[in-house]
């Protein structure tokens, strides 16, 4: 599975075990929704690298990619800011360990160290997922939590709404004044 906060898309090499890990997937707590790829298409989300299973979590649950079960486990790249070795959004990412006792001077005796020459990663970052307290990834919330989108162009006719899919063209229309 590679997890991004609320959404994971869960990839099944053996087609023939795809409705039983569908099953699995299911009575995982705080997973609200379990889409193949029939359903990702109903919903318009369904992409070819796209896992052939994707899931929803409940409103305030997110999927965290973590695949060991003892944090002395965890790699190295777990306690840094690593975008590309996780296998997903790690919102752990935001915040300092607070276990940590003079964390300032750690980041400031690694960055000295990477002056120097050496290399040295900055493990700053908790493994605690209790720490997040917020959620993302959902299409469904209410107008209040939506994103918004804000442009220079001021045409009587804009939508109050677009689509996820438009907001590209968007970007594109306004970065190259089409």
């Amino acid at each position: 599975a590679v997890a991004d906060h609320q959404v994971a898309h869960v990839y099944v090499e053996d087609p023939g075990a795809i409705a039983r890990t569908e099953a699995l997937c299911r009575g995982i707590d705080g997973v609200e929704l379990v889409l193949d790829r029939e359903a990702q298409g109903r919903y318009n989300i369904d992409h070819p690298r796209g896992g052939e299973l994707l899931l929803v979590a409940q409103r305030g649950c997110w999927f965290s990619y973590d695949y060991w079960l003892d944090d002395r486990r965890a790699p190295d790249f777990a306690r840094t800011v690593d975008i590309h070795r996780k296998p997903g959004y790690d919102p752990c990412e935001l915040f300092i360990d607070p276990a940590l006792t003079a964390p300032r001077l750690r980041i400031a005796a690694t960055l000295l160290r990477k002056r120097l020459g050496f290399r040295a990663l900055m493990k700053v970052i908790p493994l605690d997922p209790s720490l997040v307290r917020g959620s993302h990834g959902r299409v469904d919330q209410p107008k209040d939590h939506q994103p918004v989108l804000i442009t220079t162009r001021t045409e009587a006719s804009a939508p109050d709404e677009i689509s996820c899919r438009a907001v590209k063209d968007v970007i594109l229309s306004e970065l190259f004044e089409t």
